[in-house]
């Protein structure tokens, strides 16, 4: 472990048989304290095993070179050990070792975030899986822009962190998305798999452009593309972001657009007017206590998924933040989309919610629970010009 304070091998046995005692609380409070603790400890756990993971790598390695053993028996069976060790089939020892190799020796950001417990294994893993196309500079480029402040993926859900990670390629090398994207084409399929009361999954895995067209075809659906005007009209590089997809790369989402002009399809072309400075949308007031359907629309595109912190869910609910009951205005300001279940949970006995006035910053909630806790919720910027 190479510093004298860190933990023994003994002594982390004692603290897991410890955490094995833990019992009810009794106290809700303390309760989601004893939450957010552990699941700190689980993250600074799964750095913890990266950083042995590796070191186990390159010892057996080392040994083996030491050993004038052929290149070829290097590596053989370190996947299989670490699988072992983690109780897990082979195949995801791989998938261990190259996630360990990848945070070691090319995301440090990411890793210390795993070490203080500000990300989780899953998120990490996102990171590490979105940037396997890149070059190790540039994925340490996306490292740092991700995760040397803390605060920028807070609150942020699976599919934001994927988003952003995926911009940020396109960004630095197109070429290599478009490479992978052309090798996940050749990949495409159509499976299927039971589900309970006789009853079957049909899954397809396709381009999303060709995913957004069978979608159109299924009924009355509309495509919200939403991309600078660089983008559209001056061959910038700038990713585009498709509603309920994510972003996608420059030239296809150009594409997309030709390909709608082009066919029957009923085409409308949309401004949308952002801040220049913080890229948040230009707010839409009206005095109803429905939200009109163009603010609908504006807090969809600005939001795009449900605005709970870390919840990704689609958008059902058009809510007042500050609730119409208390005042609260039917504005673009303290309006927020949300998911079915969350705007519910919302309603509960001790919730509350307010916008955050944020100069120069994306639009801004604060979302207090029964116990007392506070969490930010940050809408995403929009596509703007490099």
């Amino acid at each position: 472990m190479g510093e004298s304070m860190a933990p023994d091998l003994a002594e982390l046995r004692v603290f897991a048989a410890r955490l094995r005692c833990v019992e009810a609380v009794g106290d809700a409070g303390l309760g989601i304290e004893w939450l957010d603790a552990i699941e700190a400890l689980k993250s600074v756990g799964c750095a913890a095993q990266a950083v042995i993971t590796d070191d186990v790598a390159t010892c057996i390695r080392a040994d083996r070179k030491a050993r004038r053993l052929p290149r070829v028996e290097w590596d053989r069976g370190i996947a299989s050990q670490i699988a072992l060790a983690r109780r897990e089939f082979p195949n995801r020892g791989g998938r261990h070792l190259g996630f360990a190799q990848a945070l070691v020796h090319e995301m440090p950001h990411t890793l210390a975030l795993l070490q203080t417990g500000r990300l989780n294994e899953w998120r990490a893993t996102l990171l590490v899986r979105e940037t396997a196309c890149l070059s190790a500079a540039d994925r340490a480029i996306v490292d740092r822009r991700l995760c040397s402040d803390p605060a920028t993926l807070d609150g942020v859900g699976d599919r934001g962190l994927i988003a952003r990670a995926k911009a940020l390629a396109v960004e630095l090398d197109a070429a290599a998305v478009v490479r992978r994207h052309r090798t996940a084409v050749s990949e495409r399929r159509v499976t299927t798999r039971p589900a309970p009361d006789s009853m079957a999954y049909l899954s397809v895995l396709m381009p999303v452009e060709q995913a957004v067209c069978v979608q159109a075809t299924l009924g009355p659906v509309a495509v919200n593309l939403v991309l600078s005007d660089e983008t559209l009209l001056a061959r910038g590089h700038e990713a585009a972001q498709l509603q309920g997809f994510g972003p996608v790369p420059a030239g296809i989402a150009r594409q997309l657009v030709a390909d709608a002009v082009d066919s029957d399809t009923e085409t409308s072309l949309r401004r949308v007017y952002a801040c220049p400075q913080s890229g948040s949308l230009t707010a839409m007031e009206s005095q109803s206590r429905m939200f009109p359907k163009s603010l609908r629309k504006l807090i969809n595109l600005r939001d795009r998924t449900c605005r709970t912190p870390w919840c990704d869910a689609p958008i059902r609910h058009h809510d007042h933040i500050r609730s119409h009951r208390e005042s609260g205005a039917t504005t673009a300001n303290n309006g927020s989309g949300l998911c079915e279940a969350c705007n519910y949970a919302k309603e509960g006995d001790g919730w509350t919610a307010r916008p955050v006035h944020n100069p120069g910053g994306t639009h801004l909630i604060d979302l207090g629970t029964p116990t007392g806790h506070h969490y930010r919720s940050t809408a995403p910027p929009l596509p703007s010009a490099a």
